[in-house]
């Protein structure tokens, strides 16, 4: 895969890369790279393993620039291997502003950050309306529109996702009902623009302070208050009440420049569309949470109810919806769920560890897939050797057989570099979780040396960071299964009859 990627940005640039380093993921099947020239020329190589979807980025993005709107450039395509080279928009995200801007500035929300609202709703609608037009609908991925049949998707996935696996009690017959009926209603909205579907903080850039969008390859043809909804009940944004009613106004303001806007009828529509927003986004979490086992996206489900709770105090749906709105005020009014399922520390935490690759590579237990893994096996190894078999990375000898190795210092330097790089990285984005693993042969001696050597550095240099270190492999040991049997047979010794009397004997 790496030689592909050389291969579009020496086509592009005239020159390879001179490094390639993984981003971390977004909760999709995609892997994505930052490529660095020795220029200083960057590309974000993508590898996506549906070719449909991966089509529908590549014409929308086409589509999109031809009439001048922000989206990244491609810079090169190989559709058989399903990979694409596009231009770099930098690390900055909608989000990541934010929430800086909230711990710089506190408040109910940062005065710094409502131009930058103001000016993402200003354009939504150049991407509904022009590149609505632009756009080539024959290739959407998986349908060209947002029609019956993808709403009734959309609340049929929070049915099984959420809702049972929540265990939230339900009438299905009565619930399938209302979904029809709510489909029915939403589709009385003027369907006929671009429907972007993931429109949220995290997939818009700011580079020099103005707005670029990305992951727009799920968009179809649709109602215009999907994708306003999207962004003003962004769960983690958490956005007031009070500012939404004034951004929602900016966005309509804004439209009014494309087609002419009928604001109440707008309005009756926009509440519908919030609510599907918010049940799709809640599958999504209850998938990504309960079935997969990633907790950082059930810390998302608290907020989301918080928006439901607004929602139901202020109105509902103008159209009998009885079974659904029963079920969001049982959701409302379980503490289970309002609960944040993890408690996340403050600020990053560094999972470091050792392991054996006889048994597997370590469990992502931060659920994004971020980090490294660093193979210690090509360096000497003091299990080998008799008076080390019995020891581990983490005794003195061991260490001091390690250190007199020269490769050992090259390999701790580069290891040091990467991620002292990728923790300050973290740490200005306020991402919460890394791992870091190294695995050898037994998972006993060099392995284990590095993590301990790693977790001392980490804590010497960054304070303020969680460092928690682990031994996967440390109950195989031969000295900790030696210690076990032994506390296993003294056990039994003493709760065998007759023990306390030879004791006192």
């Amino acid at each position: 895969m790496q030689q592909i990627f050389r291969r579009l940005f020496k086509q592009h640039f005239g020159k390879p890369p001179a490094s390639i380093l993984a981003i971390e993921g977004d909760g999709s099947s995609r892997s994505m790279y930052r490529l660095v020239g020795d220029g200083y020329e960057t590309a974000i190589a993508v590898s996506g393993p549906d070719p449909e979807e991966n089509r529908a980025f590549i014409s929308y993005t086409r589509d999109f620039r031809s009439v001048g709107l922000p989206v990244p450039e491609i810079y090169g395509v190989d559709e058989e291997a399903g990979v694409y080279l596009e231009e770099d928009l930098g690390d900055t995200t909608l989000f990541d502003a934010l929430s800086h801007a909230r711990q710089t500035e506190g408040g109910d929300f940062p005065a710094s950050m409502i131009p930058r609202y103001q000016r993402v709703l200003e354009v939504l609608p150049r991407f509904q309306v022009e590149g609505g037009k632009a756009v080539d609908y024959s290739v959407a991925y998986p349908r060209g529109a947002f029609d019956r049949q993808s709403i009734l998707w959309d609340l049929n996935y929070f049915k099984y996702h959420f809702l049972k696996l929540a265990h939230i009690p339900f009438n299905e017959g009565r619930l399938e009902k209302d979904f029809k009926r709510l489909a029915t209603f939403l589709l009385g909205a003027d369907t006929r623009h671009f429907l972007y579907r993931d429109f949220q903080s995290r997939n818009i850039m700011l580079r020099d302070g103005e707005p670029w969008f990305i992951d727009y390859q799920g968009g179809r043809r649709g109602a215009l208050q999907y994708d306003v909804a999207s962004l003003l009940y962004d769960p983690k944004a958490a956005i007031p009440e009070w500012l939404r009613e004034q951004l929602l106004e900016h966005y309509l303001d804004a439209l009014e420049q494309y087609l002419p806007v009928d604001r109440e009828r707008f309005r009756e529509h926009f509440r519908g569309y919030v609510f599907v927003r918010i049940m799709q986004a809640m599958g999504a979490y209850g998938y990504r949470g309960f079935f997969e086992r990633k907790p950082r996206f059930l810390q998302s489900v608290p907020p989301a109810i918080r928006n439901i709770e607004r929602l139901l105090e202020t109105g509902f749906i103008p159209v009998q919806l009885p079974e659904l709105r029963a079920v969001f005020e049982r959701i409302v009014t379980s503490r289970t769920l309002r609960r944040t399922p993890v408690k996340v520390p403050p600020g990053l935490t560094v999972q470091v560890g050792s392991f054996s690759y006889k048994n597997g590579y370590p469990e992502d237990s931060g659920g994004h897939g971020g980090g490294f893994v660093f193979d210690c096996r090509a360096l000497h190894n003091p299990g080998r050797y008799a008076e080390y078999a019995g020891l581990c990375g983490c005794d003195e000898p061991v260490a001091k057989f390690l250190e007199e190795v020269p490769e050992v210092e090259d390999f701790w330097k580069h290891v040091r570099g990467l991620v002292d790089n990728q923790v300050n990285t973290y740490l200005t984005r306020g991402f919460t979780s890394l791992s870091v693993y190294f695995g050898c042969t037994g998972g006993q001696h060099r392995s284990v040396y590095f993590a301990e050597r790693l977790a001392r550095h980490l804590r010497r240099k960054f304070p303020q960071v969680n460092v928690v270190l682990s031994h996967r492999e440390e109950t195989r040991w031969p000295a900790r299964q030696a210690a076990a049997e032994a506390a296993t047979v003294d056990a039994a010794t003493a709760a065998a009859p007759g023990a306390e009397a030879r004791a006192a004997g």
